[in-house]
């Protein structure tokens, strides 16, 4: 009797062990196809970067080792702290994005508003437009001797200039329209968080005599935080990698353009010295520090949001 009572508690122990075990088998099954995409497309490129930056290139293939000479020549560049200034400067731009998107939201969230879904299509096409078709539409709208804005500026009287040749508004005139271009994205992110706020917390603050932009400083913004980081740490990715647009409006590779080096950011700067210039291995090593540059951002971002982000 003993063994027959022992022997199932045996048997029943053996399959609890293993069930797990298979458990963990058939999770790494489901995870493999992301994690072989992962260090396919992301891992394997990445260190194959930092490895070839450590290298000269010839003009006829093969590459030899020089050490850190690469990042040297990086950083006695003017070209490059110019590039690393207007890449942080189109970053700053970019995150006036979220307050537009932010203020389109709520309002596209108003109670008996028309047309909702068509409000919201003709705020995302602009994000599904390619970046050339956009930057040379726009760079037509900016052209100082026909473009329109020059000529709805000379209704008033006001005195229009060559917005993406002029190196004091180039900047500003790409900038302006990478905002106008992301939008529609924040914006289908917001709606949705707004929609997902509990009618009851507003309701209360109602009650309470909290008018409108009260309601929208105290309750929309604070339940809507974690959106808001998780678009800012997607914006600033975006906006430091940012190349068509400048390409496009600016001719980053006509350097006759008077904007060129003030409009010019790293992946532009990238594209010069990899494809103009020949030189592979300056431009591997700029590619690994824009990659560094990134990660101590999106760092900086993980570590400030447990100071604003709500968790609800």
């Amino acid at each position: 009797m003993t063994d027959l009572a022992v022997r199932p508690a045996a048997a029943r122990g053996t399959t609890a062990t293993s069930r797990p075990r298979r458990i963990d088998r058939s999770a790494y099954l489901f995870i493999a196809p992301v994690g072989i995409g992962l260090g396919v497309l992301y891992i394997i490129p990445a260190v194959t970067t930092f490895v070839l930056s450590f290298t000269e290139w010839g003009p006829f293939g093969g590459n030899t080792f020089n050490g850190v000479s690469n990042y040297v020549g990086i950083f006695q560049l003017e070209t490059f702290w110019t590039a690393m200034g207007n890449t942080l400067l189109y970053a700053l731009i970019g995150l006036l994005t979220l307050p537009i998107a932010i203020l389109c939201a709520v309002l596209l969230n108003r109670k008996g508003l028309r047309g909702v879904a068509i409000y919201r299509a003709l705020y995302f096409i602009p994000f599904v437009t390619l970046p050339v078709a956009s930057g040379m539409v726009w760079k037509w709208l900016y052209n100082g001797d026909f473009g329109l804005i020059n000529q709805f500026l000379g209704i008033f009287g006001i005195p229009g200039t060559y917005w993406v040749s002029n190196p004091a508004t180039a900047l500003v005139a790409i900038g302006i329209v990478q905002v106008w271009s992301q939008v529609g994205y924040y914006l289908i992110i917001f709606i949705a968080g707004v929609k997902d706020i509990p009618a009851e917390y507003n309701e209360a603050a109602e009650l309470d005599g909290a008018t409108g932009f009260r309601r929208f400083w105290h309750v929309t913004l604070p339940l809507l935080s974690p959106s808001i980081f998780f678009c800012s740490i997607v914006n600033v990715i975006a906006t430091l990698q940012i190349f068509d647009l400048i390409y496009v409006m600016s001719q980053s590779g006509v350097s006759a353009n008077p904007a060129f080096n003030a409009t010019q950011s790293i992946l532009s700067l990238f594209y010069q010295k990899a494809f103009a210039e020949g030189d592979k291995g300056s431009a591997t090593a700029l590619a690994f520090l824009l990659m560094l540059v990134i990660g101590a951002l999106t760092y900086v971002q993980f570590r400030l949001q447990r100071r604003w982000v709500n968790y609800v």
